[in-house]
């Protein structure tokens, strides 16, 4: 595995393949920062049940938005237009999982507890890595992740409450489940590797997926509801 530490001012003597891997995945990790706010402001910061909640969808758009920023950052630096990016359509997203509107106040809760924890694993994988511009960003980003995540958890436990709010929050669950594990892409993936090779990422898909489905299994136990079939409904295994 590559060790070396990667400053901008080294970034045009890597070999072209680097240089590749490095721009492909934040252009994905940029992207995916302003999948979120698409979501949530167009169909709850109006919707949601408390000034609150309100409150806290505001401060995770804020948030997102700002990930993004710096992501861009990088990747201007690096000579990347990133302005197409911004201009996306949530239909042109590229990870799917970001296409689709949430549609009741519980899959606003299962995105912020599975999809959101996805991009925590997602960064979780970058704290090492080997261009240190990447490396020196996510602890902050993570910090305020781990928040967006609590959120969607605690909309899931309020609903749990009574029969009806389960039933919901159940349904909600099996719908975003294969959405989150889909996310880590596929399993057999060269690329993956690759990323792991150069040290830009720091586990494969198949490895990030198994410690996330671990963890989120265990949430959604400690909720009191059922964890969906792990091969139902997935696109990439």
């Amino acid at each position: 595995m590559f060790t070396d530490k990667i400053e901008r001012k080294d970034f045009d003597k890597m070999p072209k393949e680097y240089q590749e891997l490095l721009i492909r995945v934040l252009i994905i990790q940029t992207d995916s920062e302003l999948g979120g706010p698409d979501l949530y402001l167009d169909s709850w910061l109006r919707q949601a049940p408390t000034v609150e909640d309100q409150v806290l969808l505001a401060k995770t758009a804020y948030e997102e938005i700002d990930h993004h920023r710096r992501f861009a950052k990088i990747l201007e630096e690096l000579g990347v237009d990133t302005r197409p990016i911004l201009r996306r359509r949530r239909a042109e997203r590229v990870l799917e999982a970001f296409r689709y509107p949430l549609e009741t106040w519980a899959e606003m809760g299962a995105f912020g507890c599975l999809i959101d924890r996805v991009g925590q694993f997602h960064l979780e994988d970058f704290r090492d890595c080997s261009y240190l511009p990447v490396a020196r960003i996510i602890p902050r980003i993570l910090q305020e992740e781990k928040m967006h995540i609590a959120h969607g958890e605690r909309i899931l436990r309020d609903l749990c409450q009574t029969p009806e709010g389960k039933a919901q929050a159940q349904a909600a669950i099996n719908k975003l489940y294969p959405r989150g594990l889909d996310m880590f892409g596929r399993s057999d993936s060269q690329r993956s590797e690759l990323f792991c090779k150069w040290g830009i990422k720091s586990r494969t898909n198949a490895e990030s997926r198994r410690a996330y489905q671990e963890t989120v299994d265990a949430v959604i136990r400690s909720l009191g509801l059922e964890v969906p079939d792990p091969l139902a409904g997935r696109k990439f295994l």
